[in-house]
C-alpha cells in the first residue's frame, strides 16, 4: 500500500485525514457510477416486455442476456466497498479500504464502458443492423477510452502549475 503522504500536493493532512478524504471522493465516483448502471440495467430489464423482443435473432439475445448479466454484476461490484466499510467500520483499515475500493471503482469503469458500449451496438443492431451495431458500439468504446483513460493521462503527464492544479 502506498503512503499517501508520500505525494506532495500542498495539502497540510495526516494521513487518516487524507484516507478520510480518498474514502469520500471514492463513494462519491461509486454513487455515480451505480446510478448511470442502475438506470441502463432497468432499461434492459424492460425489453422482454416489448412485443419486438421476440423478433431478436439468437446472438442478439445472448448478447442481451450477457448485458444484463454484466449489468447486475457492476452493480454488485460497486457495492462491495459499502460491505466492506460495514466489515471494517471501527477496525482503524481505512488505509486497506481505500486501496481496495480503488481497484473495485477502476474495475467498475472498465465493466461499464464494456456495459454501455454493448447496449448501444444491441440497440443499433436491432434498429439498423448488424454493421451500423459494431461501427457504433466500438466508436463509443474508442470515445470512452479516450475520455476515461486518455484524457486523465494526458493530464497527470503535464506539469502542474499549481498545488490545487
Amino acid at each position: 500500500m502506498t503512503d499517501p503522504e508520500a505525494t506532495d500536493d500542498g495539502r497540510h493532512e495526516t494521513t487518516l485525514e487524507r484516507y478520510d478524504r480518498n474514502w469520500h471522493d471514492i463513494q462519491q465516483e461509486l454513487r455515480i457510477t451505480q446510478t448511470g448502471t442502475q438506470l441502463l440495467a432497468g432499461f434492459l430489464l424492460t425489453l422482454p416486455f416489448q412485443s419486438r423482443f421476440t423478433t431478436l435473432t439468437d446472438d442478439q439475445i445472448a448478447a442481451y442476456l450477457t448485458l444484463v448479466v454484466l449489468a447486475a454484476a457492476v452493480s454488485i461490484l460497486a457495492l462491495a466497498p459499502v460491505s466492506a466499510h460495514r466489515m471494517l467500520f471501527r477496525k482503524h483499515r481505512i488505509g486497506d479500504l481505500v486501496t481496495v475500493s480503488n481497484r473495485i471503482l477502476m474495475i467498475c469503469l472498465i465493466a461499464s464502458s464494456i456495459l454501455f458500449s454493448g447496449t448501444v451496438l444491441l440497440i443499433f443492431d436491432v434498429v439498423l443492423g448488424r454493421s451500423f451495431g459494431l461501427a457504433s458500439g466500438t466508436v463509443l468504446f474508442v470515445a470512452t477510452g479516450a475520455l476515461w483513460v486518455g484524457v486523465p493521462l494526458r493530464l497527470r503527464s503535464q506539469s502542474r502549475t499549481s498545488p490545487r492544479g
